[in-house]
């Protein structure tokens, strides 16, 4: 019954009562607090872990998992290396693949690109490029037909479309009886693929790999050999463990190492996030501090009154303690779902803002992407519940102890 006595009394000092309205007030107004400041960390770390998988699935369509590539010229046999690479278990596909820069002109435009020859039946097993197409196809790319598939704004810089023709000119020279000229050849647009990233969309040409070998004197060799992993969590081990086990002298890469900066960025940026808007959460849960206090002056009378009747001082200890970890708790929970509700419903809000604002939030050419995708991991979502919940608790330890040590003469000695 002592425990039940506490409970109820702390909780009924959260209502108001025809006395004193104001302490109700300021009861909701932390726990509105809590709520926002928990909403802001959930909705913000959400927005993070969206971008970060986003982006990482359209690097991941355009790019492999890891590579081996030979030191020097190429990677002679690449057949041979493939089927060994292709025997371990955790190895899914692998694609050959030739890459270098070139210029790309057409009429009086000009840009770079890298150009990247592949094999369209192999390269389809290891990324989604073939997924990608905006218009014509990636099969056109056949041997001897110098055909090239270029990304939206590539070919929107050069001004080309499907039928149209480039000029890709290498670094390599040709001696002609004019003199030197850079090695060059004009190829067929076939195809042009969006993969809404303007990184990508903007400086990746594809060609038929035997086609690009002829261009860059390659002869049989190629740069290297792409991996699709069951894993692509597992490519930096498993990639080294297959260049071992290749005899090693190759080079190595894998997407953590092309794009790490970048990852590397965005976890930088999520922790800071989380620290900076968890102050925010700190300082919501601290006002609870204040609310308590102004309970405790408010009540001593209260708290007299049952110190005379036998409460002692930890019941009256345990009756602000409920109180304001209620409080804290309420506004954890009403956080809890006002951040997961807006984090869900994230894109739908912002196209509306969009549209009501008639103007755009996210430039594909600064943001990679166009929309702001929001994912809500629980893990995420349970730590800031536990840490804003924790803030709130300790928050309610002094003002409970001041309420404690109130002495009953001295409370009543003025009432």
């Amino acid at each position: 019954m002592s425990k039940r006595y506490e409970f109820l009394i702390g909780r009924r000092y959260l209502r108001s009562n025809r006395g004193n309205r104001f302490v109700s007030f300021i009861s909701t107004i932390s726990m509105l607090g809590i709520a926002i400041g928990v909403a802001v960390l959930i909705v913000v770390l959400s927005v993070m872990n969206g971008f970060e998988q986003e982006v990482r699935g359209r690097i991941l369509s355009l790019t492999s998992h890891a590579s081996i590539s030979a030191f020097g010229s190429g990677l002679p046999d690449w057949e041979g290396t493939a089927a060994k690479i292709g025997e371990h278990p955790d190895v899914v596909a692998s694609a050959p693949y030739i890459e270098a820069q070139a210029l790309l002109i057409s009429g009086s435009k000009s840009s770079g690109a890298m150009i990247t020859g592949v094999l369209a039946d192999y390269e389809r097993k290891v990324t989604s490029i073939t997924e990608k197409m905006a218009s014509g196809s990636f099969d056109e790319l056949k041997a001897g037909s110098y055909g090239i598939v270029l990304g939206s704004e590539l070919a929107k810089e050069l001004g080309v479309s499907l039928g149209d023709r480039v000029i890709v000119v290498t670094s390599q020279r040709n001696t002609t009886p004019v003199g030197v000229m850079p090695r060059h050849r004009g190829f067929k647009v076939v195809g042009i693929f969006n993969a809404a990233m303007y990184e990508f969309d903007r400086n990746m040409a594809y060609v038929n790999m035997e086609d690009a070998a002829r261009l860059y004197r390659m002869g049989d060799q190629v740069t290297g050999v792409r991996l699709k992993l069951t894993d692509m969590f597992l490519a930096p081990q498993l990639v080294r463990e297959l260049a071992l086990s290749l005899g090693g002298g190759y080079y190595i890469d894998d997407w953590t190492r092309k794009h790490a900066n970048f990852f590397r960025s965005i976890q930088l940026t999520k922790s800071a996030m989380f620290l900076i808007l968890l102050l925010v959460v700190a300082v919501a849960a601290f006002n609870i501090v204040s609310t308590l206090v102004m309970v405790v002056k408010d009540k001593r009378a209260d708290i007299a009154i049952l110190r005379t009747i036998g409460a002692s001082p930890r019941g009256i200890l345990k009756i602000f303690i409920t109180q304001g970890t209620t409080i804290g708790f309420i506004g954890t929970v009403a956080g809890v779902a006002l951040g997961v509700l807006i984090s869900v419903n994230l894109e739908t809000l912002i196209h509306a803002l969009e549209a009501v604002l008639g103007m755009h939030f996210l430039d594909a050419k600064v943001y990679y992407i166009s929309d702001l995708p929001a994912t809500v991991q629980w893990p995420d979502v349970i730590k800031i519940s536990l840490t804003t919940f924790l803030l709130c608790s300790l928050s309610t330890l002094y003002p409970a102890w001041r309420a404690a040590r109130t002495q009953p003469a001295q409370a009543l000695r003025h009432d």
